[in-house]
């Protein structure tokens, strides 16, 4: 899973970054500090994994994983090439779900690009410049399907169609993610990689004097346009996620608990992640290795299996099952089996988010 860090400058965007990260990329008071990327790979929470890692005595533990994407700053104009324009819509076009950090807090220190704090309208002015390069994508398409669509090419006109809906909700002011589509619809959509069909992340990056208090006046129009937007919104404040990652891994706990902090900024975006993709892990457990699989929720045992290897998938006959909880109460893998936990499932099983999987194929 690949997710983007977008925002306007100075919005903290490259701080929160650096917070989830730990990647040290450069955070500074003027604007297009970050030009090219900086990636940072991250480890899904999991506390799962440690407890399975004990039970089996295993020799590795290895968790989910979210590429994260730190983006260049946007500013009014980038669809016609202002600011890192060009590069910044190209970068974004690769990811899977954009997390857009907003400025909610007040500090006369930070320069704002704009002059002032104004939370919807810096997400207006990034929406705009998405939806205006999106329409131009989208109106270049349909010109020349238009006039390839004679030829009778039932996919043409399928394609001509969509392209007019998503033409008429982006001149609305509506995302492409806004616009129903069917199985054949949705494939045109994805392999238009458009920036407004991305699921998209609202954070309310606060000041460190609004902790405890989240929901200030700008916090609270940004989760409202959320709402409206279907999208999802949490806010935190980066500097505090910054400077309890610059601590030592033992005092960082008693520093959350000093300022009244229950879930980490990581934490926080991982679940609004997972939930806003339907996504969900499931679980393998062995001597050699327990291990984390991010899929799709809905996903059947084969399907599952083919996250390991395809050649799980190829030749999958059966899986065995245990649901975590059970696995645990059980106390081993063996005792779970003896209690009749254990269960043989086929082809048509949906797994379910914390089975301990154990997949049967032949090649």
């Amino acid at each position: 899973m690949k997710i983007g860090v977008v925002g306007l400058p100075n919005v903290g965007k490259s701080t929160l970054f650096n917070a989830i990260t730990e990647a040290g990329a450069e955070s500074a008071n003027y604007p297009f500090c970050t030009i090219e990327p900086n990636i940072g790979i991250v480890d899904v929470p999991d506390t799962r994994l440690e407890v399975l890692g004990k039970m089996y005595n295993t020799q590795k533990i290895t968790p989910a994983s979210i590429e994260f994407v730190d983006i260049a700053g946007l500013v009014a104009g980038a669809s016609h090439g202002e600011g890192l324009g060009n590069k910044f819509l190209s970068h974004i076009r690769e990811v899977d779900a954009i997390v857009h950090v907003v400025r909610c807090f007040e500090n006369s220190n930070i320069i704002h690009v704009n002059g002032s704090v104004d939370p919807l309208r810096d997400i207006e002015i990034i929406n705009l410049e998405l939806a205006l390069a999106d329409l131009e994508q989208v109106s270049k398409k349909l010109e020349k399907d238009e006039k390839l669509v004679k030829t009778g090419d039932k996919s043409l006109i399928l394609s001509v169609e969509l392209m007019k809906k998503i033409k008429i909700a982006l001149e609305n002011n509506k995302p492409a993610r806004s616009v129903e589509c069917d199985e054949d619809e949705e494939k045109i959509m994805k392999n238009l990689q458009l920036l407004t069909a991305k699921p998209v992340i609202y954070v309310a990056n606060i000041g460190e004097n609004d902790l405890g208090k989240e929901d200030n006046e700008f916090v609270k129009s940004v989760k409202q346009f959320a709402q409206q937007d279907n999208a999802k919104c949490i806010s935190l404040c980066a500097k505090i996620e910054e400077e309890i990652i610059s601590l030592p891994p033992e005092d960082r706990d008693l520093y959350k608990e000093e300022l009244g902090i229950k879930t980490s900024g990581l934490e926080k975006l991982v679940v609004a992640s997972y939930d806003l993709l339907g996504l969900m892990s499931y679980l393998t457990a062995g001597e050699k290795e327990v291990r984390a699989w991010t899929i799709k929720k809905g996903t059947k045992a084969p399907q599952a299996a083919g996250k390991i290897h395809s050649d799980f998938e190829k030749g999958f006959i059966k899986a065995e099952i245990v649901s975590y909880k059970d696995l645990v109460e059980a106390g081993s893998f063996v005792k779970a089996k003896e209690k009749g936990k254990v269960r043989i499932e086929g082809k048509d099983y949906v797994i379910a988010d914390g089975d301990v999987v154990l997949f049967r194929f032949n090649i």
